[in-house]
């Protein structure tokens, strides 16, 4: 294992005034009962990578409300190289910032160092949702693989939202409105090709037989992954009239869909059952870890939370061997600890209760 968190302080974040926990096994087994603030603690770990964190929250959302004042995450991570320390927070009601060992940096940059994929709950109806939610889910992975993905879809967006903009207020600046469409063309070629680049490497990291199923996964549009960002900045420019009639921009990377088949079954995911279309996402994750050992020689940290309730005894210790054998560090939440048995020796199991002042973490 070469990517672990090593040491967690969480302060006045979610229901935790105080967390100091020291990591020392490969899997982190979280148990309790609902609400007890396991998911909390994944949350935080989630903060570690550019983005909102697994439940998509704002700044706001995450200070302790009872203690008015900002929230902080501390890590120290092992990494392939030296041990680094990431911290990221917000003074009340301030923008989230972070620093990596003590020096100010990005949000953004966190990427580079903390690789991170995560399954919630919340992703269990992805395959049956807008197409936004499963584009999301592509980007996080995509992420993991390409550091920076996400500023490029900031860019991307960024120059999107003005350009619709102007041309919904009317604007007739040809200049103005080109170098806008150029910004896109860039770097929307450079979303679809890093889109293309990770479904890639899913399908050869698919693992053949086991005991999750083969999900192949692919974008559907109207968008050419083989278009130059000259191509699509061209059919911008073409498309002004269309777009400032429909208030949006109604062509490119960002009305992609990803769509996802049940190999074996040769069925499309949302047409299958609810279990099995949770054994697809794990597919797809594990599919990712490989694909990002094999990119980088590390595998990356996995959140899963409340995974192991869906799934049978036989393919809970599928799932432990495979996390195993990735040499991954994974966290993991669930009501009851029985269902973290078959990790016997292999992880380090932590009972989070509600103390009533907040949550407390029981060795």
């Amino acid at each position: 294992m070469t990517l672990a968190v090593r040491h967690l302080k969480l302060v006045a974040f979610r229901s935790y005034a105080r967390l100091d926990l020291d990591v020392s096994a490969p899997m982190i087994a979280l148990t309790g009962p609902n609400g007890a603030g396991k998911t909390n603690i994944l949350e935080a770990v989630s903060l570690l990578a550019p983005g909102r964190g697994l439940r998509r929250a704002s700044p706001g959302d995450f200070a302790r409300k009872q203690q008015g004042i900002g929230w902080a995450i501390t890590a120290m991570l092992e990494t392939q190289t030296d041990p680094v320390m990431l911290w990221t927070g917000a003074e009340e009601d301030a923008r989230r910032s972070a620093k990596q060992d003590d020096k100010a940096t990005s949000v953004l940059s966190l990427g580079r160092v903390a690789r991170l994929l995560w399954l919630t709950p919340a992703l269990d109806r992805v395959f049956v949702e807008g197409p936004a939610e499963r584009r999301r889910f592509l980007d996080r992975m995509t992420l993991s693989l390409l550091p920076d993905h996400a500023e490029t879809a900031t860019r991307y967006d960024r120059a999107m939202r003005e350009r619709n903009r102007l041309l919904k207020e009317g604007h007739d600046d040809p200049r103005w409105l080109s170098a806008l469409e150029a910004q896109m063309g860039e770097h929307g070629v450079a979303l679809a090709t890093g889109r293309a680049h990770v479904l890639r490497a899913l399908l050869a990291a698919q693992s053949q037989g086991g005991a999750f199923p083969r999900a192949e996964a692919s974008l559907v549009g109207d968008f050419r992954t083989e278009a130059t960002a000259e191509d699509f900045a061209r059919t911008l420019h073409n498309a002004r009239g269309r777009d400032a009639q429909a208030g949006r921009t109604l062509t490119g990377p960002h009305r992609s869909d990803l769509a996802v088949r049940y190999a074996e079954k040769d069925a499309p995911a949302a047409e299958c059952s609810t279990g099995e279309q949770k054994a697809l996402l794990v597919s797809l994750i594990l599919a990712n870890a490989r694909a990002l050992h094999g990119e980088t020689g590390s595998a990356p940290i996995l959140l899963l939370d409340e995974i192991a309730a869906h799934f049978d005894a036989n393919r809970r210790a599928a799932l432990f061997a495979e996390i195993a054998a990735l040499g991954a560090q994974a966290w993991m939440t669930g009501t009851e600890p029985g269902l973290f048995e078959a990790m016997e020796g292999r992880a380090q199991r932590l009972e989070i209760r509600d103390g009533g002042e907040g949550s407390v973490l029981m060795g």
